[in-house]
């Protein structure tokens, strides 16, 4: 029986932590997959250090957050069946687990460099003032998220010691601010349907729908023109492999190979536009991404040009 409980805990204590959500984390590689040292093994292992630095830091946020809004949301028809919302994790149990995912966050990161300590730091204080007060107001809400995809990038250049392009971090604020924003036209549709009152998130009733769609469309646009002009400025310097040569002219020898994924990222960013109007499905964009086959499928298919441009046309002369 003992054993039984003690189970049940710990899979109350996984759901929690949101392990799925760490897929959010594995923009802490950008650095060192766009910066062409993916394969330099003390490169890999500090962003390595520097995900899962974040992954446990991301884990204490939810635990936070889900704390300061339980009785938001036990309003939710989806929240609701949280471990804490639901009553299956205590609320001083589930305050301990927080603080050690914090405490393993902090010495990961001081175990990789004190820069990315204090990178950590940064985004623990913007946590806090996220759940407790800025998370009230929309727009600001939608601007801290993406905040916090910039402070992930950022950690991955710092922990491998690798630049960052800026147009990296502008396509990066352009994909966060959709994803905030259609995060929260998706919930608003989905409570709207199910006829509950938006107390579950007092910005959502501040939330016009168009509004949200103006915004989504603005961030949908920015991050496709911030990631063409990205491709553009750092595609891998690269030569035209010589079966490709004999029949093109001569002004393409060194083309830029990279903007080649821009249709790719249309398409993404279109597929997602579909799940948020169509679907509904992108009140959590990581289910999003890993329940529609589509846009799973075409940010594999980017993640394999990435590689291909750059460690195989970009590391070898044809």
């Amino acid at each position: 029986m003992g054993l039984k409980s003690d189970s049940n805990t710990l899979y109350q204590i996984v759901r929690e932590i949101r392990p799925r959500q760490w897929v959010k984390n594995l923009f802490v590689f950008g650095a060192i997959v766009l910066g062409g040292r993916l394969f330099d093994p003390t490169a890999f292992l500090q962003t390595v250090g520097a995900f899962f630095a974040f992954s446990f830091v991301a884990s204490f946020t939810y635990i936070l957050n889900d704390i300061v809004d339980i009785e938001k949301d036990k309003l939710h028809p989806i929240k609701s069946n949280r471990p804490i919302a639901s009553g299956k994790l205590g609320v001083k149990f589930a305050t301990v687990v927080a603080f050690i995912f914090l405490i393993s966050s902090f010495f990961t990161a001081i175990f990789v460099n004190e820069y990315l300590f204090y990178i950590i730091l940064a985004y623990v204080v913007l946590q806090f003032a996220y759940s407790f007060k800025l998370k009230n107001y929309i727009i600001i809400d939608a601007l801290t998220v993406s905040l916090g995809f910039i402070f992930r990038v950022i950690a991955g250049g710092v922990a491998s010691e690798t630049s960052i392009s800026s147009w990296l971090i502008l396509s990066v604020i352009g994909l966060s601010l959709l994803l905030a924003f259609g995060k929260r036209r998706a919930e608003r549709t989905v409570l709207s349907s199910k006829n509950i009152d938006l107390k579950t998130r007092s910005t959502l009733r501040n939330y016009p729908d168009t509004l949200l769609d103006a915004m989504i469309s603005m961030s949908a646009a920015f991050t496709m023109i911030s990631y063409a002009l990205f491709t553009f400025q750092t595609s891998p310097s690269t030569e035209t492999p010589a079966i490709i040569a004999n029949l093109v002219p001569s002004q393409l020898s060194a083309p830029k190979w990279m903007m080649l994924t821009i249709p790719i990222i249309i398409y993404i960013v279109g597929r997602y536009l579909y799940v948020i109007y169509e679907n509904k499905n992108a009140e959590s964009p990581e289910r999003a991404l890993f329940e529609d086959k589509p846009l799973l499928v075409s940010v594999a298919i980017w993640g394999l040009s990435i590689l291909f441009f750059y460690y195989v046309l970009g590391t070898v002369n044809l």
